[in-house]
């Protein structure tokens, strides 16, 4: 049985070729797929139940929202707990796809 991974890498990471090998075997991983978070979001956006907007840069209000969340930002339905989001997880920055 094969265990899809989604993971999210930054330039950087994605320039080491270390982040894409296993940890616990050091064995290289298999790239099915590249894309951008972006290109991400507009595919699988649906699937979590979500609306989608694009916000530009071209009016005052969406550059101030650009420059004030770095171009992603998001609207809850329901309450969050942040703090949750601080403790330490040993899946930090891995994504599981059980498809």
């Amino acid at each position: 049985m094969s265990m899809d991974q989604i993971s999210l890498f930054t330039k950087d990471q994605e320039a080491d070729q270390n982040s894409f090998r296993d940890p616990a075997t050091n064995a290289e991983l298999e790239v099915q797929e590249k894309m951008s978070l972006l290109e991400w979001f507009a595919n699988e956006y649906k699937r979590f139940g979500c609306t989608l907007e694009f916000v530009t840069n071209e009016s005052q209000e969406g550059s101030q929202f650009c420059r004030g969340f770095g171009g992603i930002g998001g609207i809850l339905r329901y309450q969050l707990d942040i703090r949750a989001l601080d403790e330490p997880s040993d899946d930090e920055g891995v994504y599981e796809d059980s498809d």
